[in-house]
């Protein structure tokens, strides 16, 4: 016969445990953190959780001691999971978030505390986005320079791999947090990526409320890594095979940063993304860079709003970085150029109507021969930042009278019995320097083309003339700044007045070898 006493211990840890073991999975999705960012009005932020089976969940936002709203869902049987969506709210806080788990007679409670609600952005792509900003010109300043921004909240993720879609985040490298120099400025290629925590602070400065900013981003990794097979797919990319490139130095298989980096955060609701991203495709699947991009795009559009249950957008803003120059020998001399161009779809310009709502940032004149890190990472990520702000209150924020990009031709005329290619322009520029390089023509003769240089001519605020004279043939096509290397430091030719932003390169086809022009380059 067991005594009472005995049989009583035993069972009240059984009661223990069994109490505990009920809330043990109860928990907030990874990124659901003190500090955090959600977004504002007009969307509702969502917040998401992993529970009990079968569990009610109650979600309350506070402001101190005011309970401002309350949602109340179930875990979900066959995944575990909870979803609310919260009312839209106006910028501000600082919020309490509380979520209850009740099941039979027991009460799980979770709290995040100093949640404010602004603008989210999520930050990707590879080791020019991944630089901290201990790595970039003035960094002790930069990093100095956080006492104005508290309400710009990071985070990191982890540089994690997967074979298939992660419905969480594995590891977050930075969890929510507000800004300070260690932070900042964690080791090279660490965090906090200097490119997004500057866009960050140049739309804090604009907007004046709160900033969430989420870095997901890898070195040396090539598209295909951050894609979906769905969007590969519909491209045609070959099965995943080695890759011996030596600019490939990151993973590169098939969608595995998509399934562990990206695919986890579809959840949230945001308000855009920044990218920066192609140096690893300069020799790797380069000719398809101009659909596989744009499919990149579109396919995390339609993730976000399916995860976000319709919060985020459908076309949010897509900004991203035109590539800089590099003076390694990796890659032909056609690498650079071509994917600058395929960033565009091969249009030359964003947006166009294969990569709506998008905005760039021109970044070939912003080389750096020095950096410590390798010509291929410039370290003037102020500007690159600045350029990429410009294109967000454009495009995201819907500023009027603002010069987002640089002049592109919107004609092009073959005066060929005077030896010359005059471009107009959409936009008035300003002619730093002449360049009698950086302009070429494709001249033809005898079934045989070969690219000459055309001279800088004559100019005017709105136009240009370019001797081609040199071309004994027929001038069937121009180029500008189609090399690795284009110009020095903020040295391009050409340039828009009052803005300061360089004239993108592009490639068109004369196609009236009359008198005529073409538009396919310019809006």
């Amino acid at each position: 016969m067991v005594a009472p006493g005995l049989v009583l211990g035993l069972v009240l840890p059984l009661i223990l445990w069994a109490d505990r073991s009920a809330g043990i999975g109860f928990r907030f999705a990874s990124y659901i953190n003190n500090d955090m960012v959600l977004q504002k009005e007009p969307a509702g932020a969502v917040i998401w959780g992993f529970g009990t089976p079968g569990a009610a969940v109650t979600v309350t936002l506070r402001q101190g001691q005011e309970t401002i709203m309350k949602k109340v869902t179930s875990v979900k049987a066959h995944f575990d999971t909870w979803m609310v969506i919260l009312d839209p709210m106006k910028a501000g806080g600082p919020f309490e978030v509380m979520a209850q788990q009740t099941l039979e007679k027991m009460n799980f409670t979770l709290r995040v505390h100093d949640v404010l609600f602004g603008d989210v952005w999520l930050c990707s792509g590879q080791s020019n986005m991944q630089m901290t900003v201990l790595q970039v010109f003035n960094a002790t300043r930069e990093l100095s320079n956080t006492a104005a921004y508290q309400s710009v909240r990071i985070l990191s993720v982890s540089p994690i791999q997967a074979e298939q879609e992660l419905e969480d985040l594995v590891a977050v490298d930075l969890q929510w947090s507000k800004p300070t120099s260690e932070n900042l400025g964690h080791g090279y290629f660490k965090y906090m990526s200097a490119v997004c925590w500057l866009f960050g602070r140049h739309l804090y400065d604009t907007l004046q409320y709160p900033i969430g900013l989420i870095a997901s981003s890898w070195g040396g990794t090539p598209i295909e890594a951050w894609s979906s097979g769905r969007s590969l797919e519909a491209c045609g990319v070959p099965k995943q095979g080695s890759v011996p490139y030596n600019s490939v130095t990151g993973p590169s298989k098939h969608s595995v940063l998509w399934n562990a980096m990206i695919h986890p955060l579809c959840n949230m609701t945001l308000k855009g993304v920044v990218w920066y991203q192609g140096e690893s495709n300069i020799n790797y699947n380069t000719d398809l860079y101009n659909c596989t991009f744009p499919a990149l795009i579109e396919d995390w559009r339609e993730t976000f709003h399916r995860g976000s249950q319709g919060q985020t957008e459908r076309f949010f803003p897509f900004g991203f970085v035109q590539l800089s120059s590099d003076l390694s020998k990796k890659s032909s001399d056609d690498g650079f150029p071509q994917i600058r161009w395929h960033q565009t779809a091969d249009f030359g310009y964003v947006p166009n109507p294969k990569m709506p709502n998008t905005f760039m940032a021109v970044a070939m004149d912003l080389c750096d021969r020095d950096s410590p890190f390798g010509s291929v990472h410039p370290r003037d990520k102020q500007t690159v930042a600045y350029r990429l702000h410009l294109g967000a209150r454009a495009l995201a924020y819907g500023e009027k009278n603002l010069t987002f990009e640089g002049p592109l031709p919107e004609k092009i005329e073959l005066l060929a019995h005077e030896g010359l290619l005059n471009l107009t322009y959409y936009q008035q520029i300003q002619v730093q320097k002449r360049d009698n390089k950086i302009f070429e023509i494709s001249c033809c003769s005898d079934h045989r083309c070969k690219w000459l240089p055309a001279s800088m001519n004559t100019f005017s605020t709105q136009s240009l003339t370019l001797a081609i004279d040199s071309c004994q043939g027929t001038v069937v096509a121009l180029r500008y700044a189609w090399t690795t290397w284009p110009c020095e430091y903020k040295q391009c030719p050409l340039y828009h007045p009052s803005s300061a932003l360089p004239a993108p390169p592009f490639i068109a086809f004369i196609t009236d070898q009359g008198s005529g022009h073409q538009s396919n380059v310019a809006k």
